[in-house]
């Protein structure tokens, strides 16, 4: 089993697709690290030799901010725009949408679950 960035790469799978498991790294980046390294696309990674997987990961290390770096970088930018008071910091800070989306309907998914109004009552 291939162990990168502290991810267990799932064995069957295409290393192109399996790579994408890593927070930080997506389709295009995936790619770009296959053809980096030389590797043809359809290798499985239970196919990678240890040599392979060791190029691999020093590729992502050096040149890559992925999994908890990223995370911390990305909370330490949210943080500071909440501490800064900005709009967007302060969007961030009541749990509504932050680029502008409406939320008189929809925005569920930033807002939680609907929650009932006290004193409402269906008419019939």
């Amino acid at each position: 089993m291939a162990r990168i960035a502290g991810i267990n790469l799932p064995t069957n799978k295409r290393v192109l697709v399996a790579l994408e498991y890593i927070h930080g790294i997506g389709p295009k980046i995936a790619k770009d690290i296959m053809t980096q390294l030389n590797l043809p696309l359809e290798r499985r990674v239970s196919q990678l030799t240890d040599a392979e997987v060791l190029q691999i990961r020093e590729l992502i290390d050096r040149d890559y901010m992925v999994e908890g770096d990223l995370r911390r970088e990305t909370a330490v930018n949210i943080k500071r725009l909440m501490d800064l008071g900005c709009y967007r910091g302060l969007r961030h800070r009541k749990g509504l949408p932050v680029r502008g989306q409406r939320t008189h309907t929809n925005a569920r998914t930033r807002k939680g679950p609907a929650k009932a109004i006290a004193g409402k009552k269906k008419t019939v």
